[in-house]
């Protein structure tokens, strides 16, 4: 306290003081800092360096001396059977394309309208890349129309719904695996619309169009 008292008075010197103060209170909190950065350099370093087996490692523990153990009885591979097709759109190891339903009127009808929901934001109502998302900054997606998108089968463009692709997040967990089917086939009606040649008209209908 003496060095915050005003010399020949019996007053304190405010400001002498406030400077110790803040002085010390720095050297606090820096010192609280490095301790708290200590800490988490250590919690890091555990999880990086935590005990564990190297793939095919010999092991102690177990009389084969392997630390690699073979699958119990039962056990099903992740992403196979009964569940994986219908989460996936897929059936064994048949292509997704073997399991395509039949396109009709309301199938084109339900995939516009899924289109639109999940597709349009960045790809457009179009098609074309320039969707609301893109205007306010996001990247550009390639256009639909784009020559390699319309010679790309089916399966590749369920798969893209399904797993995403790039920048595009999956929808599997969003877009049922009929109704993804039905934006293909709504999105291979969108390409056709743009890329139309006068002699895929019936000719019942050719003359409206002249």
């Amino acid at each position: 306290m003496m060095g915050c008292l005003s010399v020949g008075a019996n007053s304190f010197a405010p400001s002498a003081c406030v400077v110790r103060m803040n002085s010390h209170l720095r050297v606090v909190v820096i010192v609280a800092v490095l301790v708290q950065l200590s800490g988490c350099e250590k919690a890091m370093r555990n999880m990086y360096e935590q005990p564990k087996y190297k793939p095919l490692a010999a092991s102690a523990l177990w009389p084969d001396g392997q630390s690699a153990r073979p699958l119990e009885p039962g056990v099903v591979a992740h992403g196979a059977g009964v569940p994986a097709a219908a989460s996936s759109g897929r059936r064994g190891e048949l292509p997704a394309a073997s399991v395509k339903p039949p396109v009709t009127l309301e199938t084109l009808r339900r995939g516009r309208e899924r289109f639109d929901i999940y597709c349009a934001p960045c790809h457009s109502v179009a098609g074309d890349g320039d969707g609301m998302v893109v205007r306010r900054g996001f990247p550009r997606p390639r256009s639909l129309h784009a020559e390699p998108l319309r010679r790309a089968p089916d399966a590749q463009l369920f798969d893209a719904i399904t797993a995403g692709y790039g920048a595009m997040y999956p929808f599997a967990d969003r877009i049922a695996v009929p109704d993804r089917w039905a934006i293909v086939a709504y999105l291979r009606a969108l390409q056709l619309s743009q890329h139309a040649r006068l002699g895929d008209v019936p000719a019942a209908e050719r003359n409206e169009l002249k």
